[in-house]
């Protein structure tokens, strides 16, 4: 089977594809201080609990956002798995073209949801994903991942707010019953849950003018949710697992 892994700001995912099924998956937390030790034994746990062992790995590929976490994610595959992990870049096989000005900037888990998005949902596309940042993609009608946009989360915002403002408290992202809030936290809750909606469908609208107002939605992160807790018209389809799909796909592409 195959073991990918997204390595994010905040957590790693990590799933098990049987071919293109996927069986399994999980999240550890993108620790920077664990050792390569703490991670292969974090990641034997786990397989165990779900009734596998690295045996059943015949090949790993990674997506990473943090440097200074991937010698120690490679070292702990290569070691307690003896498998060399193939790491996602630009250089990578997608079925895509890359337009950005200078492709070896572009994040590693926006070629892999870009990818999983133009050979699953077709093209022209734009990719919402919402994790530690809220990035967006746009994909060309013929296949050009031509680039996008980077906010901050709609978690890193809020922490920002509270950090900065000493008689706002941390409030639970869930819709308030009105836009209208009674109370201080029903009405940061309206201002940034409203808010953000309106951020990620207005992103959304400028790129159509751009690429095509046909242009397929895909949303992914675990953050999408609490913007799809209210009905709306701007996403056509959410796909938790993008990411992870998409790696799958370009390790396919590539071997």
């Amino acid at each position: 089977m195959l073991l990918v892994m997204d390595v994010g700001n905040t957590n790693i995912k990590l799933a098990l594809f049987d071919g293109t099924e996927m069986r399994s998956s999980w999240r550890v937390s993108a620790t920077v201080a664990r050792t390569a030790d703490e991670f292969g034994i974090a990641f034997r746990d786990i397989f165990s609990a779900h009734g596998y062992t690295f045996q059943d790995v015949d090949g790993i590929i990674i997506s990473s956002v943090v440097p200074t976490l991937n010698y120690t994610i490679e070292h702990a595959c290569t070691y307690y798995m003896n498998i060399k992990p193939m790491m996602i870049d630009a250089t990578v096989k997608t079925g895509l073209s890359i337009g950005y000005t200078v492709p070896k900037t572009i994040g590693a888990d926006r070629i892999a949801s870009s990818t999983a998005a133009f050979h699953l949902y077709g093209a022209p596309a734009i990719v919402v994903d919402m994790g530690t940042a809220t990035t967006f993609n746009a994909i060309s009608r013929d296949g050009v991942l031509l680039g996008g946009a980077i906010a901050p989360g709609i978690k890193t915002s809020l922490d920002a707010l509270v950090s900065r403002a000493s008689q706002l408290p941390l409030v639970e992202l869930s819709l308030p019953d009105s836009p209208i809030g009674t109370n201080t936290i029903t009405s940061m809750q309206s201002g940034i849950i409203y808010g953000y909606r309106g951020l990620v469908e207005n992103i959304v609208k400028e790129f159509k003018k751009e690429i095509g107002e046909d242009a397929h939605v895909v949303a992914t992160g675990g953050l999408t949710s609490v913007i799809l807790s209210e009905k709306n018209d701007f996403i056509d389809y959410y796909d938790r697992a993008l990411t992870l799909k998409g790696l799958q796909i370009i390790y396919a592409l590539n071997h």
